[in-house]
């Protein structure tokens, strides 16, 4: 969950390693530290514990003068505390090697205690000096960093990407990806190395995506990938479709308000080329060929998170449009629990960045047993997409802060189109149904932007609620895991007890925790399109409101029936009853964003969280 960047040619390159350290901020905040060789061809250091302005701080108080090597690191802390110490990068060869790391490095005991009986001491508590020693070692023993990186990468268990950089190698700096993402950036004059492209967008939009176990080796004018036994590797170049424009504020006060207001956007250019007045079709879908997908008797949906509530809502869609059973399971559990899979079963992960261990490890499971694969991911060329047989991407845009909002939306959306897609395929959509999602499509975004304009109310709830301890959310049907979404939310960045329920469970126990004053957000059915389900929604309304609960009920224009009961009412637009998911979940994120505000919590970097979860 690190952010690494390498450069290697003529321009500052302490100023291209802050650069692209502040655009990967969001994967770890704990650390930050770059390492680059001066203007004397020594090997200078620069690291400090907490976030990157403190590196700054540091750099700004003992600058370092560096044109030609440089890498960089902010930290996610896994073994040891975020301490000065443990930051990387860490040092080998005397200080002549420096190394820096994303992953865990499973056998690091062992390799300690080889160390140790070696004679060399180590400083830090991280797995990493442990490797940054062990090529240190191999470089002294065999006079190559390339040759000597290579030894040790393949005793390492575990996920990592590595780059390393030698004193005695000017301009060259060397890399290697096990289960951990790693991007090359291809310049002029200047090559750049990352976990994500957004290290090196501001300089190249052009990229390649570094395969599983290969090594990559960058000079100025030479990028070389080779696998672990050191034969060549062909590779391709793709062209990021963002710029650096689109990873900044753009004057918003947050990221996170910036991506919220996004949504529209993101809701647009997901469907965009994929909709027409004959329906939904998704040519990735259409690749694995309509035989394949009409023998589908299954579908399991795996993700984590706020990803995995995306699948949740979707479910309810996929199956009444395209009428096949559809589970959705936590990625981090799929594999253990020895599931029941078939040629005929169709596997769906859900991740934003493409790179979520838990997923990836998933989706290859899946794969050994033979299942057909799909992925919806939001990042060109990552690596759960290039493994699976098909890859439906939602084209959001970058999404920087840690509490994932349009990803969310985006998500949703594009797993309804699959299941709009599965439904044409397989002859269960009816004409009339699949011309009335097309509608709801064609006017989806502008019914966001409606939501998204709640801003102003629910910003005056939150801060009059500023110092709310615990806050209950209900919903039914497609409402319940918007429940869960809008809970989640609250703890990642308000960090207050928060829960989302089923509303029909609520008497079964759940209602205990009702109390006089208690804030319950509410997600209130269409009385048009779900009326058996809206009126049941009003009666639990009235039961909490009976035991003193304060209700904030989110509804469509025009329902009044829930007025007499509720404190507060949030109106949106009016939709058919599978989308509303997409407009409810808007006041949901606006109001753990402004209570978190008013809390004085940072709201794009919440703390002990990153946002890509590249460890299982």
């Amino acid at each position: 969950m690190c952010g690494i960047v390498g450069y290697v040619g003529p321009n500052d390159t302490v100023e291209a390693l802050i650069t692209g350290l502040r655009r990967l901020e969001y994967r770890g905040y704990d650390s930050a530290g770059i390492a680059v060789i001066d203007e004397s061809g020594e090997l200078a250091v620069r690291k400090r514990s907490g976030k990157l302005a403190r590196l700054e701080e540091l750099l700004e108080a003992s600058p370092v003068r560096a044109t030609g090597t440089g890498i960089g690191h902010t930290r996610w802390a896994t073994h040891g505390g975020p301490t000065d110490a443990n930051a990387h990068p860490h040092l080998g060869d005397d200080g002549k090697l420096a190394l820096i790391h994303n992953g865990i490095v499973e056998n690091f005991a062992e390799l300690r205690s080889e160390l140790d009986a070696d004679g060399i001491e180590l400083i830090s508590e991280t797995d990493t000096e442990v490797v940054a020693a062990l090529v240190g070692r191999e470089v002294a023993r065999q006079g190559d960093l390339e040759t000597a990186f290579r030894t040790v990468v393949t005793r390492l268990s575990g996920t990592f990407t590595l780059l390393a950089m030698h004193r005695d190698e000017p301009g060259k700096v060397v890399a290697a990806r096990h289960h951990s993402p790693l991007v090359v950036g291809l310049g002029d004059g200047e090559n750049f190395l990352g976990s994500d492209v957004a290290a090196f967008v501001s300089s190249t939009r052009r990229a390649v995506a570094v395969a599983e176990d290969n090594i990559a080796v960058i000079t100025p004018d030479e990028v070389r990938i080779t696998d672990f036994a050191g034969n060549p590797v062909e590779f391709s170049e793709y062209e990021v479709e963002w710029d650096a424009d689109a990873a900044d504020k753009g004057g918003w006060s947050s990221f996170m308000a910036k991506e919220i207001n996004e949504q529209p956007d993101a809701v647009e250019n997901t469907v965009r080329g994929r909709i027409s007045a004959d329906g939904v079709e998704i040519p990735e879908l259409t690749e694995l060929g309509d035989e394949r997908l009409r023998s589908i008797d299954r579908i399991v949906i795996i993700a984590c998170g706020t990803a995995s509530y995306a699948g949740q809502v979707a479910a309810y869609a996929i199956e009444q449009w395209a009428r096949i059973p559809v589970e959705v399971q936590l990625s981090h559990e799929f594999r253990y629990r020895d599931p029941v899979l078939s040629d005929r079963t169709m596997v769906i992960s859900v991740s934003q960045s493409g790179e979520t261990m838990d997923t990836l490890m998933a989706v290859k499971y899946a794969i050994e047993r033979g299942v057909t694969t799909v992925s919806v991911c939001n990042t060109q060329s990552a690596t759960i997409p290039r493994e699976s047989d098909a890859a439906v991407y939602t084209h959001a845009g970058p999404e920087v802060a840690v509490a994932s909002t349009k990803a969310f939306i985006a998500q949703v959306t594009a797993l309804y189109l699959v299941g709009l897609h599965l439904g044409r395929v397989r002859g269960t959509l009816s004409a009339e149904d699949s011309a009335q999602a097309v509608q709801q499509f064609e006017e989806l975004p502008a019914k966001v932007r409606e939501a998204v304009d709640t801003h102003d109310q629910i910003a005056q709830l939150a801060h009059w609620m500023a110092d709310t301890r615990s806050v209950l959310f209900l919903g039914r049907h497609v409402g319940f895991p918007v429940a869960l979404e809008g809970a989640l939310k609250l703890k990642e960045i308000a960090y207050i007890h928060a829960e989302g329920f089923a509303a029909g469970e609520l008497k079964h126990g759940p209602i205990a925790l009702i109390d006089h004053g208690q804030p319950v957000f509410v997600l209130v059915p269409s009385p048009r399109t779900s009326p058996l389900m809206h009126s049941k929604v009003v009666s639990n309304i009235q039961e909490i409101r009976a035991r003193g609960a304060r209700v904030i009920a989110v509804v469509e224009k025009g329902d009044t029936a829930v007025l007499p009961f509720a404190d507060d009412v949030i109106r949106l637009p009016l939709a058919d009853s599978l989308f509303e998911p997409l407009l409810q979940v808007v006041p949901l994120q606006w109001f753990a964003l402004e209570l978190s505000t008013a809390k004085g919590l940072d709201v794009d970097q919440p703390r002990n969280l990153a946002k890509s979860v590249t460890v299982e």
